[in-house]
C-alpha cells in the first residue's frame, strides 16, 4: 500500500457494493478450474506421481525468475519498451486550455513547459506534449521550474532536499536531450512573464494539480501573460485526467470506481518516449549550482532529510523494483500490519512526481503477476482511492477544513463538540510525542523520525487527535499541520484526504454514535492489539529521546 493512501481496506469492504477490485482489470480476472469428477484414489496416486516434477519445476522457474531479475531488471526492462513504444500517441482528453488561445504564437523562438507538480522527463504526458507541439512548431523546447520558499513551518529541509535533487536528475536529462532546463527564483506570476517575454516563448504547457495554491498561480499567469499566448494544462498524474474521471464532487470510492474502470482501457496505456529534441535553442539555460541552491534557501532545516527515501526517479524505480520482487506477494493479506513489510514505499515519489502512477501500475500488471490478489488490491488502491483524493480536492475548495465535510459529519462532530474529553493535549504535547498512549508516541516518533508512518497507524494516530484536543477545528488543525511538516509525501491530496476522512468521516458513513466522535468511526488502542503485534511496534519506535 503507498504510505499515502490511509484507509483500510477491510474496513472499506462494506461499501464495495458496485464492483471488486478486481474488476479494474480484465486481465487480472483468473478463470475457475472446471470441476471434475475422480475418485480420491486416482486423485490421491496421480498428485504422488506429479508432486515431485511439479515440484522441480516450480523450483526452476523461481530460480530462473531471480536469475532474470538481478538488481536493476526493471530500470532495463522499461528502456526496451520505451524503445518499442516510443510511437504512442497523445490522448487530448488529458488536456484542456487554461487561455482563450489555443494557437502558438507564431514568429515565437520555443514552447515552455512549466513544470509544478510531476518532476520528471519521461512517463510524463505534459512533458511529451510540450515536445510534440514544439516539434510541431520547428521550435526549441524549454523547462522551467519556479522555486519559491514560503515563510512557514510546513517549508522544511526534508521536503525541500527530497525536490531539488530529483531536479537535479530532471535537469541532468534535459541536458542529454537537448531541452533547455531552467531554476526560476520566484512565484510563478512574478518570474513567468518576463522569462517567456525575454526568450519570445509563443506556448505555456503545465501540469495539474487540484490544490487551491496551484489553481492560484495558473489563473494568475493567465492574467499576467499577453492574450496571444496559450496556456495548456495536462493531467500527467493521474491515470484518468480528473476532469475526465468525473464533472462532480464524488460522496466516496464507490460512486468513482465505475467511471474510473470504465475508462481505464482508453487510459492506461503505455507512455511514448520523450526523445532528443531536434531543435537548439538559441538562448542556453544557466547551470545550477544545487548545492549551493539549498544551502542558500531559508529552511526549517530542524525537519531534516530521511536516509531510506533517496530522491529521483532512479531511486524511485528501484523503490518500485524492490516491490515487486520483495513486498507486492504480502500486500494483499498483511498491509495492514505495520510490522509487515508488504506497502509499495512509493508514495515519497509520487507526491513529488518523480514516479508516474501509471507507470507503477502498468509494471506492477506486468512484472508483479504472479502475486495474485495482491496485484488488485494494490491497483484498487494506487488508481482508485488515489485519484479520488484528486477529485475531493479539485471539485472542494475547503477540502482542509470541517466546513468541507458531509453534513452528516459536520453536524454529528458540532453536536459533540462539548463533550467532555478524557486527555488534552496542546500540540507541541503531540508533536513531541509525549501522550500516555506508546503506541500513538510510536507512530509520531517514526514520522518526525523517518518522515513516514503505516497507514493503518495514520488513521489511528489522527482518530486520537481528535478524542484528545478540545474541537474537531483543532484537530484537523493539528493532524494537518504534523503530517504536512513531517510526512515527507505531505502537503498532498492523499494527506488532506486521510486526515478528512480520520477526523471528518469524508469518503465514509455514519457509524454508531459515541461521545466525542458522534456517528465518526472510531478506532481504540484495543482494536489494534487484535490487528498486529502492538508491543513490537512499540518497542522498535516508542521515543527515547524526541
Amino acid at each position: 500500500m503507498l504510505h499515502c493512501i490511509w484507509r483500510s481496506s477491510s474496513f472499506l469492504s462494506a461499501q464495495r457494493t458496485l464492483s471488486s477490485p478486481t474488476s479494474l482489470f480484465s486481465c487480472l480476472r483468473k478463470p475457475f478450474p472446471s470441476q471434475t469428477i475422480m475418485s480420491d484414489r486416482k486423485r490421491k496416486a496421480r498428485s504422488a506421481a506429479k508432486e515431485p516434477k511439479v515440484k522441480q519445476q516450480k523450483l526452476a522457474a523461481m530460480k530462473e525468475e531471480t536469475k532474470e531479475r538481478a538488481g536493476g531488471w526493471l530500470q532495463q526492462l522499461l528502456e526496451q519498451q520505451r524503445t518499442e513504444k516510443k510511437e504512442m500517441k497523445f490522448n487530448k482528453k488529458r488536456l484542456r486550455f487554461i487561455s482563450d488561445t489555443e494557437k502558438v504564437k507564431q514568429g515565437s523562438e520555443g514552447v515552455l513547459y512549466w513544470m509544478l507538480r510531476d518532476h520528471r522527463v519521461q512517463d510524463n504526458w505534459a512533458m511529451f506534449h510540450a515536445q510534440r507541439l514544439a516539434v510541431e512548431e520547428n521550435l526549441p523546447l524549454h523547462v522551467c521550474v519556479c522555486l519559491h520558499v514560503q515563510e512557514s513551518e510546513l517549508s522544511t529541509l526534508r521536503h525541500y532536499s527530497f525536490m531539488l535533487k530529483g531536479l537535479e536528475e530532471v535537469a541532468k536529462e534535459c541536458k542529454a536531450l537537448d531541452i533547455q532546463f531552467h531554476l526560476l527564483h520566484g512565484s510563478a506570476a512574478d518570474v513567468l512573464p518576463g522569462f517567456v517575454s525575454d526568450h519570445s516563448l509563443g506556448a505555456v504547457v503545465t501540469d495539474f494539480s487540484p490544490l487551491r495554491e496551484p489553481l492560484l498561480w495558473v489563473e494568475d499567469l493567465k492574467k499576467r501573460l499577453p492574450k496571444d499566448i496559450p496556456i495548456m494544462q495536462v493531467d500527467a498524474h493521474n491515470i484518468v485526467p480528473c476532469w475526465v474521471a468525473s464533472p462532480k464532487l464524488e460522496y466516496a470510492a464507490r460512486t468513482i470506481r465505475g467511471k474510473i474502470t470504465k475508462l481505464l482501457p482508453e487510459f492506461l496505456t503505455d507512455f511514448p518516449l520523450v526523445e532528443k529534441h531536434p531543435y537548439t535553442a538559441t538562448r542556453t539555460a544557466k547551470p545550477v549550482d544545487w548545492d549551493k541552491t539549498l544551502t542558500s534557501l531559508q529552511l526549517d532545516r530542524a525537519v531534516g532529510e530521511t536516509e531510506w527515501a533517496k530522491p529521483g526517479t532512479k531511486a524511485g524505480m528501484a523503490m518500485l523494483e524492490s516491490f515487486i520482487d520483495v513486498r507486492l506477494k504480502q500486500f494483499d493479506t498483511q498491509r495492514n500490519d505495520p510490522n509487515a513489510p508488504a506497502l509499495s514505499q512509493l508514495s515519497p515519489w509520487i507526491r513529488f512526481g518523480h514516479l508516474s502512477a501509471q507507470r507503477v501500475a502498468l509494471c506492477v500488471q506486468h512484472s508483479g503477476k504472479s502475486a495474485g490478489q495482491s496485484v488488485s488490491s494494490f491497483i484498487e488502491e494506487l488508481v482508485v482511492r488515489r485519484e479520488l483524493t484528486d477529485n475531493f480536492c479539485f471539485y472542494n475548495k475547503k477540502y482542509d477544513s470541517v466546513e468541507g465535510a458531509h453534513e452528516w459529519a459536520q453536524k454529528t462532530l458540532k453536536d459533540h463538540a462539548k463533550d467532555v474529553r478524557p486527555y488534552l493535549y496542546t500540540r507541541e504535547q503531540l508533536e513531541k510525542a509525549k501522550t500516555h498512549d506508546k503506541l500513538w508516541n510510536a507512530a509520531q516518533y517514526q514520522v518526525v523520525t523517518e518522515g513516514k508512518m503505516h497507514g493503518f497507524l495514520r488513521m489511528y494516530w489522527a482518530k486520537k487527535i481528535l478524542e484528545w484536543t478540545s474541537s474537531p477545528e483543532e484537530a484537523l488543525s493539528v493532524a494537518l499541520y504534523l503530517n504536512d511538516r513531517y510526512e515527507l509525501d505531505g502537503q498532498d491530496p492523499n494527506g488532506f484526504v486521510g486526515c478528512m476522512w480520520s477526523i471528518c468521516g469524508v469518503h465514509d458513513q455514519g457509524w454508531a454514535e459515541r461521545p466525542i466522535f458522534g456517528k465518526i468511526r472510531y478506532m481504540n488502542y484495543k482494536g489494534c492489539l487484535r490487528k498486529f503485534n502492538v508491543a513490537q511496534f512499540e518497542k522498535k519506535y516508542c521515543p527515547k529521546n524526541l
